[in-house]
């Protein structure tokens, strides 16, 4: 038998996951919550998935808290991290009546009104549900981006392209973000730019160091960078989880001249708006990642 090229073996392999993603997509929501209840009993009980990073992630940024406070957290967490994976295959068979009843925007006339005069960033933190977030774009006029990191396996990022259509979002890597915000400020494009700004970056590309949930760690400049070069508004994307299956928003503004902003005080900004919502209900924080790694990396002039 012939060796399949890389091409064909992403092809099969998306032939043999979509029916079954298909399947989870369109499952009642009382099945599909019983299914996602299974999943949290694999993910947790079963296979342990990153449950040391996660421990040691909540005993870091929480030192006031109990043992057992920790553990309380760290399981709530797993079962809502099963919910919002699982809600991200439910986007294929949502409806747009269906994603209104469940994600609700609380204020969308802030975006709307500074949408008149400008383009505007909207950073996101990996918190509640983050992908549901695109469904934003149905509520204004302007062109609406989101940055993502592209699937390697080209069928599944052509999938996930599909989906964000269905919320009119263009969906635009890291590397076209700056051209593209560029391009569309000289043909005087209005447009809002949804990216996740709570990552760690790469050591190489550590520009600022700024508090993290109390730890000094590198975060990510871009979105400022953005602003302050082009003179565009920055408004935070605050998400709320209600209860299951259903989420709040709300547009908090950071600023609505970045061109007139202090180094560094719009990713300051946004820096506390993250902490402050991480600290109202710490579950719904994407804790698996690495987030806090290159804290005994400060530089030493931050340590004078």
């Amino acid at each position: 038998m012939p060796k399949l090229s890389r091409t064909q073996m992403q092809l099969l392999v998306y032939i043999l996951a979509y029916p079954f993603l298909w399947l989870i997509s369109v499952l009642p929501f009382s099945l599909f919550y019983l299914f996602s209840d299974f999943a949290f009993f694999l993910v947790y009980t079963v296979f342990g998935y990153r449950k040391k990073v996660v421990l040691e992630n909540l005993q870091l940024v929480f030192p006031e808290k109990s043992e057992e406070e920790i553990m309380q957290i760290r399981r709530k967490f797993y079962a809502h991290m099963c919910d919002v994976f699982l809600e991200m295959i439910k986007t294929m068979g949502m409806t747009k009546q269906t994603m209104e009843k469940r994600f609700k925007i609380m204020n969308i006339e802030v975006l709307r009104e500074i949408e008149k005069e400008k383009s505007c960033i909207v950073p996101i933190t990996h918190y509640a549900n983050w992908e549901w977030n695109v469904c934003v774009n149905n509520y204004f006029e302007s062109k609406g981006y989101a940055v993502y990191q592209k699937i390697q396996n080209k069928y599944f990022d052509a999938l996930v392209k599909r989906i964000r259509a269905k919320w009119n979002a263009t969906l635009i890597t890291q590397k076209e973000t700056v051209k593209t915000v560029i391009r569309n400020e000289q043909q005087g494009i209005r447009s809002v730019y949804g990216m996740v700004s709570d990552q760690s970056p790469m050591m190489s590309e550590a520009r600022y160091w700024g508090s993290f949930m109390g730890i000094t760690v590198p975060v990510h400049t871009g979105m400022e960078v953005l602003a302050r070069k082009l003179d565009l508004a920055v408004v935070f994307l605050k998400v709320s989880k209600v209860k299951r299956g259903f989420y709040e928003a709300e547009f908090i503004p950071i600023t609505t001249a970045g061109g007139q902003t202090d180094e560094n005080s719009i990713t300051d900004r946004f820096l506390e708006e993250a902490e402050k919502q991480i600290r109202e209900k710490p579950e719904y924080y994407l804790w698996t990642h690495r987030r806090w790694k290159h804290r005994h990396k400060v530089p030493e002039e931050m340590l004078k």
